[in-house]
């Protein structure tokens, strides 16, 4: 299982940012597959997840409404997309695979400030 992130950098609040993670090493068309985060100092959250087809999504509540989930099982990839930032957004995002809980990718930093 493999999972590489990308999209991430240095934004101002208001901003906008696309995560991408393409994933390998399983058949992704048949995952779940989540996007999570990790601020300096604090634990890893989750922040939204998307089901097998994307007819179902769930957001952690302090991003619903400006994030969105979305997947394109053809190219194997997961998608983010990030609309009016916060500098309480600032973390490392990874996306994930529910079904292999032990698999990480390297994460990309993502970084509001003005």
């Amino acid at each position: 299982v493999q999972l590489v992130e990308s999209g991430g950098g240095l934004v101002q609040p208001g901003g906008s940012l696309r995560l991408s993670c393409v994933a390998s090493g399983f058949t992704f068309s048949s995952a779940y597959m989540s996007w999570y985060r990790q601020a300096p100092g604090k634990e890893r959250e989750l922040v939204t997840i998307i089901d097998v087809t994307g007819s179902y999504t769930n957001y952690e509540n302090s991003v619903k409404g400006r994030f969105a989930i979305s997947r394109d099982n053809a190219k194997n990839m997961v998608y983010l997309q990030m609309n009016s930032l916060k500098p309480e957004d600032t973390a490392v995002y990874y996306c994930h695979a529910p079904r292999f809980p032990q698999y990480w990718g390297q994460g990309t930093q993502v970084t509001v400030s003005s």
